[in-house]
């Protein structure tokens, strides 16, 4: 579903810059500390809508809302379309159309994912050689920015949390598939676009030749961007490599993915592996191997083929047993062993034993 978000600019832009703390402001019941957005004096930019260049001692202020807007479909080689459709997935964010728990953090998530209650934040483009900066509005800015009626936000996340208190994390997300829509379809899309924009930029900001990947390279590291936030610049080792960072200190050098190494499979492999090694990789396996095959050059030629390759090397998830006796493993692996009922030699030799005792 494509959504032209530049004709609801006019009526946004005049609330985007008045955004109400309270949506922003969670209730006890959550464990999250307040962090109210502050409204800014006429003439001045919120936190929200800066960021920090990288030269030191300098900052550029630039209008974060208003550059999601203006966002146009060429910027990136693929199809927005489709990355939204792969995010709403269930292998990867799902779609759930009323507030649910973070399985890790507890915080309120809606649609595909979206954050509801995060707050603004400054996001330092630290690497001199990108002159792209991060983009890091608040949830509230976000919401408004999606045409929506923040009274609306505040009312999900009261919802939300007297749920939550009710029925703490665990509790909350087995009712998830019971809970009643607090938006409709059109308006999820709506969150889901401007935040995939978001993840576009941010993306753009990790990687110094975005614009020089491959449509699949831009849509992967996008949807890392998406999924992980600002987390994703803990991956020092992913993002030297797609950076070409040598560890030299020479900062002059052109990077290797503006060279023919950008469709070079040995160097992609090495990148991909930087990923598979990674805890992401194997708490999140069916998302990972889907993502890490996208970095692949010659994914468009055959997916599955990639994504088979990425299987490949990426462990299975690991089962912890009660006994490490190959009979055991196979009718585990089958699914024939019951909980607690011995197998195998085990097995046997309890049985010879009870023979024994009524001989």
């Amino acid at each position: 579903m494509k959504v032209t978000l530049l004709h609801l600019s006019s009526a946004i832009l005049a609330s985007a810059m008045a955004v109400s703390a309270s949506g922003q402001t969670p209730k006890a019941a959550t464990g999250i500390v307040p962090n109210p957005v502050q409204v800014p004096a006429p003439g001045e930019a919120s936190a929200a809508q800066t960021v920090t260049s990288p030269a030191p001692g300098t900052r550029a202020v630039v209008p974060a809302v208003p550059q999601l807007l203006a966002f146009t479909d060429s910027e990136v080689k693929f199809n927005l379309p489709d990355l939204m459709e792969i995010l709403r997935d269930r292998r990867h964010e799902g779609w759930v159309l009323a507030a649910y728990p973070d399985p890790k953090t507890g915080h309120p998530l809606i649609g595909a994912g979206f954050s509801l209650d995060l707050p603004a934040r400054e996001h330092p483009q630290t690497d001199p050689l990108n002159p792209h900066p991060f983009i890091e509005p608040s949830s509230a800015e976000l919401w408004q920015a999606a045409g929506l009626d923040p009274d609306r936000l505040q009312s999900i996340l009261d919802q939300y949390d007297n749920r939550l208190a009710a029925w703490a994390k665990w509790g909350f997300r087995k009712r998830i598939k019971t809970l009643t829509p607090e938006i409709s379809d059109e308006e999820a899309n709506l969150l889901l676009r401007v935040a995939a924009i978001q993840a576009i930029y941010n993306a753009r900001g990790y990687c110094r030749n975005f614009d020089g990947l491959a449509a699949s390279q831009q849509m992967a590291l996008s949807q890392l961007a998406y999924q992980m936030g600002v987390n994703l610049q803990e991956f020092s080792q992913f993002l030297d490599l797609i950076n070409n960072n040598s560890g030299s200190g020479d900062t002059t050098a052109a990077p290797l993915v503006r060279t023919a190494v950008a469709v070079d499979a040995d160097y992609w492999k090495t990148v991909q592996k930087s990923l598979v090694q990674s805890q992401w990789a194997r708490l999140y396996r069916a998302r990972a191997v889907s993502v890490i095959a996208m970095l692949d050059p010659q994914y468009a030629d055959g997916p599955r083929v990639a994504e088979q390759r990425v299987g490949a090397m990426l462990r299975p998830t690991v089962v912890h047993r009660r006994t490490a006796r190959s009979g055991a493993s196979r009718q585990l692996a089958s699914g024939h062993l019951s909980k607690g009922r011995p197998s195998g030699k085990a097995r046997s030799a309890k049985i010879h034993s009870q023979r024994k005792r009524k001989t």
